[in-house]
Formats: C-alpha cells, structure tokens, sequence
C-alpha cells in the first residue's frame, strides 16, 4: 500500500505512481551473494519489494571496492565484478508469480514495464573493474553493462576520485582529473554505447569527462552541492556542464548528501524533492532524475526500501508536478541518455 509522506493527501499519486514507468538508476547487490532475490529479505531492494513499490526498473551494480592498482589487485577487482554480474544476469527469471527481465536498451525497459515484467539493468561501479585493460570495457558490455561509474571512494587508474583515500596513501588530486587512460576510456564507451557514469569523480574529472563524451554523460547517484556541501555533490558550474551537454544527474537518497550530517532517520521525502527542485530551477526538468543508493547506504524517512517508492511520487504531485514531468523524473530522462548513448555508438 502506498504510505504518503507528512502533510501530503493526494489521493490520485497512487494510481499515478502504478501507471509511470519508475526506475532507480542504483542499487547495490549484497556481496558475497546469499540473499535470495525473490524472498521477502532484509535487504532494501529485493523483487517482492520493487513489486510492492511499484518500482518497475533497476539498475542493478556490480560494486567494486578501491584497493591498490598494481596488477593482481586489479585481477582480483576484475575477478569480482564478472561474477558480480551474474550474480546480476541471474535475477532474470520468473519465479513465485514475480517476472524480472534482464534489459539492456530503453525499449527493452519500456516492453517489460507493459508486460508487467521487473526490468533487471546490470551496470558497474568504480573503473578499478578494468585495471589497466580497455579490452574488458567490451567484455561488461556484452554482459550487458549499460553504465560504468569511472571511480568509487579512492583514485583510480582511470580518474581522480572525490574522496581520496589516506589509507590508500592517495595525494588530493593524482591525475589532475582523467588520466590518460581515462580519456581513452571514456571514448571507448563511447564507442561501445555504454553511459560514462560521473559520481565518485572528482570536479576536475567530471569536467574533463563531459567534455570529452560524444554522448551525455549521467551522475547516477548525486546530489546539490548549493544545498549540502559534500565532496560527493555537483556544484553550479557542473550542473550547468550536464545541462549543455544534454545529460542528467540522479538525485539519490543518501542522507548525508541531502542533509549536512543527515541520517536516515532524519532526512525525509521532502528534503529529497529539494534536491529535485533545485535541479529543475537551476538547469531544468529534462536534466534531473531519481535514485536511491539501496543497498549501498541510501534509506531516508518514507523511502526506507523498494517498497515505499510512491511516496517520492506523492511528493512530487503535493508539489505540482505533472503526470508527464513525473515521468521524465522517474525514469523518462535516464532513458534518454542511455538511448542517446547507444545511439553514438
């Protein structure tokens, strides 16, 4: 059933909510693998809870986690993230009344969502997944990667990092933004169609990144910096960058980006849709989008889990969106990107 947020009595979000087609464009699998995806779990997303929830499609990321560079660390980065993903690639099933799909293009994300199917996107966070080997970029691709974000927490071989690493022994700043592989990088996913994701990048690096992109690039979980002051965040001038190079920032429902020293039982709905706001005021509604980070630290009051997705939607109504600028938010935009993507290809 869907739970409104405070103050918030609209009665047709419901119905709006089960209609638009909704999609998070992260969510982080439990690793080592265990849980069952089709079991009612603790985790925040699980297939029973996106059904409940009315959240039609999720980008499912094989995380990998920063560690040192030389070879056989990369090796083993690479090691987790290929079975990572099929540990993603097997979620695609029908099982218990529940039909998830495993979709790599927009229109294969808009037929499950008509046939009433759950729409399984597989993506990679953090580089570190290719170490110092390009080739690998059209091994994830095959497997059906839509997305790769260039770093995590931790500079990379591809890419300065927002958050260095002191245990890692990083500097501020390594590459001063993309290194060299880096940039070869990213027009390799151009070349292949696969979104360069810019979260975790450092300002420099998101710069240079969209600036280099034939194609626009997305931040798939990020938020205001003018609202919350965090490395993790993009500032005006980065906003601007994705709003002239047509691509889009998914707001995403980490509370200590929405709220200086936010937790999750503290940050609400409505300090998501600030977020929200603020995107559409400065670059406008085709450059914002919706993500959560389940899984991998976001849960705020009234979208705790996978299962409380409609009350973002009431939100957005109590704030006088339309249906078809509901749309665009929830999924409509990111899947223009991932179209415009491809289609460089």
């Amino acid at each position: 059933m869907l739970t409104l947020p405070e103050g918030a009595a609209e009665p047709g979000a419901a119905a709006l909510h089960r209609a638009t087609l909704t999609l998070d464009s992260h969510i982080d699998i439990p690793w080592p693998a265990g849980a069952d995806p089709f079991g009612d779990t603790d985790r925040h997303v699980d297939l029973p809870k996106m059904r409940a929830g009315g959240l039609d499609a999720g980008c499912f990321v094989a995380f990998v986690p920063q560690t040192r560079t030389d070879p056989s660390f990369c090796a083993e980065a690479t090691a987790r993230a290929l079975a990572m993903l099929e540990a993603i690639r097997g979620m695609a099933r029908q099982e218990r009344g529940i039909e998830a799909r495993l979709c790599t293009t927009p229109a294969a994300i808009v037929a499950a969502k008509g046939d009433g199917a759950l729409a399984i996107v597989p993506a990679i966070e953090n580089g570190h997944a290719i170490g110092h080997d390009l080739s690998l970029l059209e091994r994830f691709r095959a497997l059906g990667v839509i997305y790769m974000t260039l770093t995590h927490n931790g500079h990379n071989l591809l890419a300065d990092s927002a958050n260095p690493r002191r245990d890692l022994n990083d500097p501020e700043t390594l590459h001063n933004g993309l290194s060299a592989l880096g940039r070869e990088a990213v027009t390799e996913m151009n070349r292949l169609g696969m979104l360069i994701d810019v979260s975790h990048v450092s300002r420099a690096a998101m710069l240079q990144a969209v600036s280099l992109s034939r194609a626009p690039v997305v931040a798939t979980h990020s938020c205001v910096a003018a609202l919350c002051n965090h490395p993790r965040n993009l500032d005006d001038t980065q906003l601007d960058a994705l709003r002239d190079t047509g691509g889009v920032v998914q707001i995403t429902a980490m509370p200590p980006f929405l709220r200086p020293r936010g937790r999750a039982q503290d940050v609400t709905v409505s300090d998501f849709v600030d977020h929200v706001d603020y995107v559409v005021q400065r670059v406008g509604l085709a450059h914002c989008g919706i993500s959560s980070d389940f899984d991998g630290g976001g849960a705020i009051r009234g979208w705790a889990n996978a299962a409380e997705s409609g009350n973002v939607t009431a939100e957005l109504v109590r704030r006088g969106y339309g249906d078809a600028e509901i749309a665009a938010l929830w999924g409509g935009n990111f899947l223009r990107v991932m179209g415009q993507a491809q289609g460089a290809a």
